[in-house]
């Protein structure tokens, strides 16, 4: 008789398990990941310790959602927006499709870069979503382009739902995606700044802490 896999020790944790059987829909699980603060740190948490420590910043929650996803039968994928380099963040989705459509759930500081609703006809459609609230500090609207989608099952050698390890293993793995830009060439110059309304509209509640700031050219 073969011997039984192990447990997941994910889905075996009991925190987790009784969290993951309230998280029976997308929108369930978006809105724990709004309920838990945004972490500023540089550190990366797997799924099973954005749990345990009730804290989360963009990547963590993207992980946990793409688990989170998973238990309801979705594949685990996670996409990267792609700002102009050295002028903001990566924002990281878990992407899911319902009838070929795709929508994603995020964990962000600001409140127009959470989720989706699976609307969107590709994932050009879906990163385009995002384009007026993508902004930073000095108020330019950084988006240009995002990555392929990457399953996470090709890392589960790595543990990365319980171990953070696996996390660190897929910031890299990010940087090796294939890249599209989003906008043609010129479009950047011609970009407004955003518009005060919209900045205050669009940084409600976030914590300054946790918010890049543009590097010096």
């Amino acid at each position: 008789m073969p011997n039984a896999s192990p447990p997941n020790p994910f889905t075996s944790h009991p925190q987790v398990r009784e969290l993951l059987a309230h998280l029976d829909h997308p929108a369930a699980i978006q809105a724990y990941l709004d309920s838990v603060p945004y972490s500023p740190e540089e550190r990366n948490r797997c799924p099973l310790n954005v749990v345990r420590d009730g804290t989360a910043h963009c990547l963590d929650g993207g992980l946990f959602a793409a688990a989170a996803l998973r238990r309801l039968g979705y594949d685990p994928r996670l996409v990267d927006l792609l700002p102009e380099p050295d002028r903001d963040d990566e924002h990281v989705l878990a992407i899911y499709q319902v009838g070929g459509l795709f929508g994603c759930l995020a964990k962000s500081n600001f409140p127009g870069l959470r989720a989706r609703e699976p609307v969107y006809r590709s994932l050009r459609e879906l990163a385009m979503s995002y384009f007026e609230f993508f902004f930073n500090v000095d108020g330019e609207k950084t988006l240009r382009g995002y990555t392929a989608p990457f399953d996470l099952s090709r890392l589960d050698a790595l543990g990365w739902e319980w171990q953070d390890a696996g996390a660190d293993a897929m910031e890299a793995r990010l940087k090796t995606l294939r890249r599209t830009a989003l906008l043609p060439e010129g479009a950047a110059a011609r970009l407004s700044r955003v518009d005060p309304l919209s900045e205050k509209a669009f940084t409600l509640g976030i914590n300054w802490d946790g918010v890049y700031r543009p590097k010096e050219a």
